[in-house]
């Protein structure tokens, strides 16, 4: 049984280790799964686009009391076709989406709901957005994407290496499918606050990747020069290393996204915080998961297939060396590695 007490210091030490890069087939086989399960999500259900995005007629109804039953029982009353979203936003408001109105049907929706919560048609906000502004919004919302892809791309394959960059893109790419898939399958509505949290969760899944990267190349700046561990066992031990870290910087960064989704959202009603901390919170799960368990094994595998990394390899298996740990020996002030040279007495007459 792994004991807690002090295992920071014994993974960073290589006194534990786990095997990360050695069972890469098996954290590929839950991502595949839980990409699958994105897959059947979007093809089943697909993205509940808002209206920014695919544009409609917003009523918001501002009634302490206003229940989403009323008011959906009020837009019946009028017969407007599509599909239609009623929701609470905190204990006082109900928002009604529809499609694209013309202005007799926006009227007589105002109408209607005026009549049901006892309210003045002038107090109903009221906003019209029409789909080109939608398809704009979503030109805008893909460019920033891939242009964010491109930069981090270029940032990585300078600040590091090439190959580096390209495991942190898979991993990114893997992180937004399956936000996007769970996003699907819960049916929260896409707005622009769902994007800003996607860029959001980018940007924190590629910080703790750059973590793990960092002390990969650490422990692999002169291993060649050596025949003391393959690639791939330098990865790991880098890995294990950081696995505290990212572990806590995780979880520091859950509990407020938790707090506003299950309390803010949940319990006090907030819907407008739901489509921003919902894809903050399984995006921070997914990317901590991503950084250690795809990213670096991706990592290894690119970097196996070299010459060098071949030639290593069979270096340190002809060898049979299979070390822990990289880490220096620490010698203090005045310490000694090995035996110290006694002076010889001179025996007693």
């Amino acid at each position: 049984m792994l004991k807690l007490s002090g295992i920071g210091g014994r993974l960073y030490r290589g006194e534990t280790s786990i095997d990360f890069i050695g069972k890469r087939r098996r954290w590929y086989s839950i991502s595949a799964l839980f990409i699958l399960l994105s897959i059947a999500a979007l093809s089943l259900q697909g993205l509940h686009l808002g209206i920014e995005f695919k544009g409609g007629s917003s009523f918001t109804v501002n009634k302490a009391g206003a229940s989403i039953a009323d008011a959906r029982a009020a837009v019946a009353t009028v017969g407007i076709p599509g599909e239609i979203i009623v929701q609470n936003i905190g204990t006082d408001k109900v928002r009604v989406q529809t499609v694209a109105l013309d202005a007799a049907q926006n009227n007589a929706v105002q109408d209607a709901l005026a009549t049901k919560f006892s309210v003045t048609v002038e107090s109903i906000d009221t906003q019209i957005v029409g789909p080109s502004w939608g398809k704009e919004i979503t030109r805008k919302a893909l460019y920033g994407l891939f242009g964010f892809l491109i930069c981090v791309m270029l940032y990585l394959a300078m600040a590091f290496e090439p190959k580096m960059s390209v495991a942190a893109i898979v991993a990114v790419i893997h992180d937004v499918f399956i936000t996007v898939g769970i996003y699907a399958l819960v049916g929260f509505d896409v707005t622009p606050a769902t994007v800003i949290g996607f860029l959001t969760i980018l940007g924190y899944s590629l910080y703790d990747t750059v973590v793990v990267f960092d002390k990969i190349r650490e422990n692999t700046r002169t291993i060649t020069a050596s025949s003391k561990s393959t690639y791939s066992q330098a990865t790991n031990l880098a890995v294990n290393q950081t696995l505290v870290r990212s572990f806590n910087t995780s979880l520091i960064a859950l509990l407020p996204v938790g707090s506003i989704l299950f309390v803010g959202a949940g319990l006090l009603g907030a819907g407008t915080l739901k489509d921003l901390s919902l894809a903050l919170f399984i995006g921070l799960a997914v990317g901590t998961y991503s950084s250690v368990f795809i990213a670096p094994p991706v990592l290894a595998q690119l970097r196996e297939k070299e010459p060098a990394m071949i030639a290593l390899a069979k270096r340190v298996n002809g060898r049979g060396a299979t070390p822990t740990t990289f880490a220096p020996v620490v010698v203090a002030s005045g310490e000694h590695r090995g035996p110290r040279n006694q002076p010889k007495r001179k025996g007693r007459k």
